[in-house]
């Protein structure tokens, strides 16, 4: 094979990814600037709604919003908790939910991005579902 041949097949390979490195950081910033806006609006008041709707049927929650995040934690375990953040990691930056359960001396950690698509686009009904999913296990008891 000519090394002419060679070199253009390097350089256009290191430019592509240059492209996508540029398209990936634009998302992320995108990402960045619409999370803070997602929580406030979506996020929290949500997870507040189902904490009221749970503690009048006597399920003691309580939500926290650390820093990047809102979590829905059992007054019972400060294991047992379903939270949400950004993660910027991949090619597309979504919105994770966790779920992390004690049973006795063991810790069950699970994630999955809540929805598909991009943070500007959850909806309420999305973190609803999300949170109905994951809270079974917690009330079960």
């Amino acid at each position: 094979m000519e090394v002419s041949e060679v070199r253009k097949q390097v350089l256009a390979t290191i430019e592509r990814a240059r492209r996508m490195l540029a398209l990936r950081r634009a998302r992320s910033d995108e990402a960045e600037r619409e999370y803070p806006l997602f929580l406030e609006r979506i996020a929290v008041p949500i997870f507040r709604q189902v904490a009221n709707v749970l503690k009048a049927e006597g399920y003691t929650f309580t939500v926290f919003t650390p820093s990047g995040g809102v979590r829905l934690m059992s007054d019972r375990s400060a294991d047992d908790y379903i939270e949400l953040s950004l993660d910027n990691s991949g090619d597309e930056p979504s919105v994770i939910g966790s779920v992390n359960r004690g049973r006795g001396r063991r810790l069950m950690r699970s994630e999955k991005p809540i929805a598909p698509g991009a943070v500007r686009d959850l909806t309420e009904e999305q973190v609803l579902q999300f949170l109905m999913e994951e809270l079974g296990p917690f009330v079960e008891r």
